[in-house]
């Protein structure tokens, strides 16, 4: 078994992914969810009531209101990351078959709740999302809290297989290309990142 104590540092601004209206999240959590307790812990996090946008995405918050991530986001991140890297010869990931299993058995970000240090406001960013449809284009606009590039939040990332180190690490590396939040392909949420001791 080897664990990573690592640092991340936005070089981009984060986007918020949670809904800021708790009863949409709830329905959905709810219908993916069968823990209950799991419904209440995450709607009560995110602290909708001071938001009065319905549309808008958010970063939950801890109890003295500092924005944070799911360690499910930095394995949903892993995830969507070794997918990619599985095309490119001679990279870790192309070695691992059925990846997203082994990712969600045998890798553990921690701890669950990870804070996100910044200096600053948190702003808004706004963004039209446009879809083809049977009708034709549908455009509408997206809103989301957005916090500075500068940020930064640490965490484990425990490898129960040692041979799946070098493949986090390279996972972390390709953080420099796609990030994690909302809107990632267009830069946001790009990082840099370095192991601590």
């Amino acid at each position: 078994m080897k664990e990573l104590k690592v640092k991340l540092t936005f070089t981009e601004p984060i986007l918020g992914t949670s809904p800021a209206n708790p009863e949409i999240y709830r329905e959905f959590i709810g219908s993916k969810s069968p823990d209950a307790a799991t419904v209440e812990e995450e709607v009560s996090a995110l602290g909708a009531d001071a938001v009065a946008e319905k549309a808008m995405t958010v970063f939950p918050r801890t109890e003295d209101g500092t924005p944070f991530l799911y360690d499910y986001q930095i394995k949903g991140f892993f995830k969507d990351t070794c997918g990619g890297l599985r095309k490119v010869k001679g990279t870790a990931s192309e070695k691992i078959k059925a990846y997203k299993k082994e990712i969600d058995k045998l890798i553990f970000p921690e701890p669950r709740v990870i804070p996100l240090e910044f200096d600053g406001p948190i702003g808004e960013c706004q963004r039209p999302l446009r879809a083809q449809t049977a009708q034709g284009e549908r455009i509408s606009l997206a809103m989301s809290e957005e916090i500075p590039a500068g940020a930064t939040c640490e965490f484990r990332v425990v490898c129960l297989c040692d041979d799946h180190e070098k493949a986090v690490q390279e996972w972390l590396d390709y953080g420099r290309y796609s990030g994690i939040g909302q809107w990632r392909n267009s830069g946001k949420g790009r990082f840099t990142w370095e192991e601590l001791q």
